[in-house]
C-alpha cells in the first residue's frame, strides 16, 4: 500500500533531520504540525546530497551524485521513488509546486563542491550561496505560505537573506573542517592562512546585515511557521555572537558549537522574546 510506504518515507526524512541536526530539528518541532513533515522532507533531501559531496570520501562522489540526480529526475517525473528520502521530497515538491529551478540550482552548487575549492570573486561566492542555501529557504517558504504567490513574492528576498546568513555562519563555524579536511575556501578576498580579527569582523558584519533583513520577513510569516523560523534565527544569531567573542585563531583551529543544554535554554528564551516582540 502506497500510504504505508509514504509513512516509511516520512519517517526516514524525519530521522535524517533529527540525527544530523539537533538545532534544525528543534526549530522544526516548533512549526505547526500541518507543515512540519514537509520541512523534514526538504531537509532530508538537501542533507542527502550534501553528505555525498562532504562525507563519502571513500566512494566515487561524482558517480553517487549523478545517480542521485537521475533518481531525483525520475521521482519528480513519476511522483514516486523507491528511495524513501526522494519519495517524501517529491511529494512536497508536487504538493506546493516548488520551482524546479530551485532544485536545479541546489544540485548545481552541490556539484561545484566535487571539484571547486576556492571562491575568488563575490560573484562566484554569491552564486554558490544562492544554490546551496538561498533556494532551500525559498523551498521552505513555498511550504510556509501554502501556495500564496503574493505572500511568497513579498517574503522571498528575506527568505534568501536568512538562507545566506545561515550558510555564512556555517562557513565561519566550519572554517577548520572546510579548509583542512575538504580543502575549501568559500570567503572571497580572505586569506585563511592569515585569518585575523579584521577578516573575521568583516564577515560578521556582512552576516549581521543578512540577519537584519531576514528578521523583517520573519515577523510577516504566517503564524504556522513564524515561531519555528524565529527559533532557528535566534539559534544562529546566538552562534554568531559566540563566534564574535572567540578569537579568529581559535575559529580557524576549532569547530564552534552550542551545547544541547544551551539550545534548550535558548528555546525558552526565544519563546519569551517571541511573545514580547511578535
Amino acid at each position: 500500500m502506497k500510504k504505508l510506504f509514504d509513512k516509511v518515507s516520512h519517517s526516514a526524512s524525519s530521522s535524517v533531520t533529527k540525527i544530523y541536526s539537533t538545532s534544525f530539528s528543534l526549530a522544526t518541532k516548533m512549526l505547526s504540525p500541518a507543515i512540519r513533515q514537509d520541512i523534514y522532507n526538504i531537509y532530508g533531501f538537501v542533507r542527502l546530497a550534501d553528505e555525498i559531496v562532504d562525507s563519502f570520501h571513500q566512494y566515487d562522489k561524482e558517480a553517487l551524485l549523478n545517480r542521485l540526480t537521475r533518481d531525483l529526475e525520475e521521482a519528480l517525473k513519476e511522483n514516486i521513488s523507491l528511495n524513501p528520502i526522494l519519495n517524501s521530497f517529491q511529494e512536497t515538491v508536487t504538493k506546493y509546486n516548488i520551482d524546479k529551478d530551485f532544485i536545479d540550482a541546489f544540485m548545481n552548487s552541490m556539484r561545484l563542491d566535487l571539484n571547486k575549492s576556492v571562491y575568488l570573486s563575490e560573484e562566484e561566492y554569491k552564486r554558490y550561496i544562492y544554490g546551496s542555501a538561498d533556494v532551500v529557504g525559498l523551498m521552505c517558504l513555498k511550504v510556509f505560505v501554502n501556495g500564496d504567490e503574493e505572500k511568497f513574492n513579498e517574503l522571498k528576498d528575506s527568505a534568501m537573506s536568512l538562507g545566506s546568513a545561515f550558510q555564512k555562519i556555517n562557513f565561519l563555524r566550519d572554517l577548520k573542517a572546510d579548509h583542512d579536511e575538504l580543502e575549501r575556501s568559500y570567503f572571497p578576498h580572505t586569506n585563511l592562512n592569515a585569518f585575523d580579527e579584521q577578516s573575521k569582523n568583516n564577515i560578521i558584519k556582512d552576516i549581521e546585515r543578512d540577519l537584519q533583513y531576514a528578521y523583517e520577513g520573519i515577523i510577516k510569516l504566517p503564524v504556522e511557521a513564524r515561531f519555528g523560523v524565529y527559533m532557528a534565527y535566534r539559534y544562529y544569531k546566538q552562534l554568531l555572537k559566540k563566534l564574535y567573542r572567540i578569537p579568529a585563531i581559535e575559529i580557524k583551529n576549532t569547530r564552534i558549537r552550542i551545547p544541547n543544554h544551551k539550545k534548550l535554554y535558548l528555546l525558552t528564551r526565544s519563546y519569551v522574546k517571541y511573545k514580547i516582540l511578535l
